[in-house]
């Protein structure tokens, strides 16, 4: 084992006690223990920041209940939850799948019904120009009932809802308009009506188009993947306590405080605690979001949920259930969750709205007919207005349009999740972007390379990678991508070594060839190049490269900054977006990779359970914030966001709290999300005006208000026009797949 690998613990032991305050430090670079594996490579002091999200969960306690979000604010009963307005509780819509079911089916059948109701109904017949046989007469009455019945079954129960809770929506003027259709028909049918007054053809389609537009609706709506339970799923279900000299498996619920547990290699470490014998690289990335496995050896602190990858520990429990790091990342997530306020959708207030205009239309109609001396008309006139009301493209003004945009965001590697989410982004006028694997790549690599005199940048590059070439760390990895980057040849080299807390030496050609930190400068009696004060006030890992051990020239290396980030910032600040970054990292190099790349502000040495203030911090300014990260230690923050954006490659528990997941790690998608956000709404606008547009002028043309200069729109005549607007909301609808929204 190499000297990157034995480097963590000792290092860890050596480091002052102005350097880090707990041995979870993250170094300067956001890169666990970097600056101790391996080469001990120098850093200052000041460049370490605390991490002590690990271990500083405490205050958490009394939070163990979570049981009250599984229902997500009560909407158990989704009899009635067909229409819009129940959704607004609704962070995770795990019942929603249930929904497209029930919809799904029900659409086919009401479908397969509908076409004899149609083909059955005199008045449709009349507009066609062919007539109804006597023996098909009650056909559309028949199965007009079982439709109404069944099919319209969900929106009259919604209206109902709407009712009791006294904020009339689209279920109650879908409801309305089904229910006086229906009487009005049967009214007709049976000749107590005028004729004109049979509807059962409307009634019928206007069940269809509804029926489908919640079908796709629902579809959009469902999730299938929960924060919460991906949080719980972290942790192993099994823990094996040290009994004496028996080893006891037990569930992790029944550890207690100062237990010693074994960790097996690849196994999940149960609880929050301290290693007290053994070391091992720790998969972290479930907690940090970051990449790469971090050295934990004796006295270091661990978290539940993380994974031993390569070696076995034994670690004494230091905090159980509810206070630990994972727990009260679980609770921020849960709180935030419940307290996300979510926007009305404008559909449903467009609804109520055409509510109270077509109900006021009718009530004038009747009183003005009547009044006129013409009962008969009068009756007539306010049926066929409340009919004609009903919102057929009003209904498919949103549902149509939003499989459109996540089809065109999928292909475009932006997965949408919420579509509140995808409708917000539009108003979005802050974004907050993670730093590491964020706007950087989230591994170290080689970002200067300073030769003496004697060598030239590929000489010096190539033989340190020759060095490190039989290294397996990280650091080793980024020298020798760097040469390999450059096409240098890379000779072979012999008698590999390594050193804790010093560095590396092979023998190349005639030559020893070291890399190491301060240690191995130490120890050959070598001063440091004059280079290293700036290198080291970014925060940067500072390597030598001695040849013969004399100094040869120094290697800086860093968490690289993605080559898209630049045209991302600048493509928000060309929106008028301004730019946050938030991370655990040292002021330092945060600074450095802000001035870089323009950000507007910089939050630094910010530890995982404050991300979330941070973001409400921006909210309480009165932003409108979109957070984009990639670990459990942003879930909090996705949440508290009023947008959520996951990067794919990062953890499934990021991933479930956001609203959008971003497929590949380019940030220059959220500016692609906020481009078909805008376009989306504009399509949906633009329908709900045609849609709305179409009632505004309908309905008074119903209502005879042209009666004076001898025009009344005919009922068939409102029906074709009816239609019509639904056919040009859906071909309104198909022109946002013109939308490029590739980077």
């Amino acid at each position: 084992m190499d000297s990157h690998q034995h480097q963590d613990g000792a290092q860890a032991r050596d480091i002052s006690p102005g350097s880090a305050t707990d041995a979870s430090r993250v170094t300067a670079t956001g890169h666990h223990d970097h600056m101790s594996h391996d080469h001990g490579a120098g850093i200052a002091p000041g460049a370490h920041t605390h991490h002590s999200g690990h271990s500083g969960h405490s205050d958490h306690s009394g939070h163990s209940d979570h049981s009250g979000h599984s229902d997500h604010s009560g909407h158990s009963d989704h009899s009635g939850h067909s229409g819009h307005s129940g959704h607004s509780g609704h962070n995770g819509h795990s019942g929603h799948a249930g929904h497209t079911e029930r919809f799904r089916r029900l659409f086919w059948i009401m479908l397969a019904v509908a076409i004899p109701v149609v083909a059955a109904s005199p008045m449709f017949a009349m507009i066609l120009g062919y007539e109804v046989p006597g023996w098909a007469r009650w056909i559309a009455p028949v199965l007009g009932t079982l439709m109404y019945v069944w099919g319209g079954s969900p929106f009259l129960t919604g209206a109902v809802d709407e009712i009791r809770a006294r904020r009339p929506g689209m279920m109650l003027l879908i409801g309305l308009a089904i229910t006086v259709a229906f009487l009005a028909s049967w009214g007709a049918s049976l000749g107590v009506l005028h004729h004109e007054l049979e509807f059962w053809w409307e009634l019928a389609l206007l069940i269809v188009i509804m029926l489908l537009g919640h079908w796709i609706e629902m579809r959009s709506l469902a999730q299938t993947t929960s924060a919460l339970d991906s949080l719980a799923a972290l942790l192993p279900d099994e823990a094996e306590r040290v009994e004496g000299d028996d080893i006891v498996t037990v569930a992790p619920t029944d550890l207690r405080i100062d237990d010693v547990v074994v960790v097996r290699p690849g196994g999940r470490i149960p609880a929050d605690g301290v290693v007290i014998q053994g070391a091992a690289h720790v998969d972290e990335s479930m907690i940090t979001g970051e990449s790469r496995a971090v050295r934990r050896g004796v006295g270091d602190r661990v978290v539940a949920g993380t994974v031993a990858t390569d070696s076995g520990v034994r670690v004494q429990v230091a905090a159980i259930g509810e206070d630990t790091a994972l727990a009260g990342i679980q609770k921020l997530v849960a709180d935030a969750q419940a307290s996300s306020s979510r926007a009305q959708r404008i559909a449903d207030r467009a609804a109520a709205w055409l509510f109270w205009f077509a109900l006021a239309a009718a009530i004038v109609t009747a009183l003005v007919w009547t009044a006129l001396g013409m009962p008969d008309d009068a009756v007539i006139r306010t049926i066929t207005v409340l009919v004609i009301a009903c919102p057929h493209a009003l209904g498919l003004a949103i549902p149509l349009v939003v499989p459109i945009a996540t089809e065109r965001a999928a292909k475009a590697g932006i997965l949408v999740k919420d579509r509140l989410a995808l409708e917000t982004m539009r108003s979005v006028d802050t974004v907050l972007f993670d730093k590491t694997g964020t706007l950087t790549k989230g591994a170290p690599a080689v970002t200067a390379v300073v030769p003496t005199e004697q060598f030239s940048v590929d000489d010096l590059l190539a033989l340190a990678a020759s060095a490190e070439r039989d290294s397996e760390h990280p650091l080793a990895a980024a020298i020798v991508a760097a040469a390999a980057a450059r096409g240098l040849d890379i000779p072979a080299s012999a008698d590999f070594s390594s050193s804790p807390a010093v560095g590396v030496s092979a023998r190349v050609g005639e030559h020893i060839v070291e890399v190491g930190g301060p240690n191995l400068l130490e120890a050959n009696d070598a001063q440091e190049l004059g280079v290293a004060d700036e290198w080291r006030s970014e925060g940067a890992i500072i390597l030598h490269v001695l040849v013969d051990h004399a100094v040869a020239g120094a290697l800086r290396l860093a968490d690289e900054v993605r080559p898209e980030s630049l045209r991302a910032v600048d493509a928000l600040h060309a929106r008028g977006i301004h730019v946050v970054m938030i991370t655990g990292d040292a002021a330092a190099v945060a600074e450095h990779v802000g001035a870089e790349l323009g950000i507007d502000r910089i939050y630094a040495g910010v530890r995982p359970e404050d991300k979330a203030s941070k973001v409400r911090e921006l909210q309480d300014e009165g932003r409108t914030v979109a957070m984009i990260g990639d670990g459990v230690n942003d879930a909090p923050a996705l949440t508290q966001a009023d947008v959520g954006l996951a990067i794919g490659a990062g953890t499934d528990v990021a991933i479930a709290s956001a609203g959008v997941i971003l497929a590949g790690s380019d940030p220059r998608s959220v500016v692609s999300v906020i481009d078909l956000s805008t376009a989306s709404y504009q399509k949906m606008t633009q329908n709900l005006w045609w849609a709305a547009g179409y009632n505004l002028l309908s309905v008074p043309l119903a209502a005879g208000v042209l009666a004076p200069f001898g025009f009344v729109l005919p009922m068939s005549v409102g029906a074709v026009l009816m239609s019509l607007s639904t056919i040009i909301v859906a071909l309104n609808a198909q022109l946002l797949r013109r939308l490029d929204l590739r980077p």
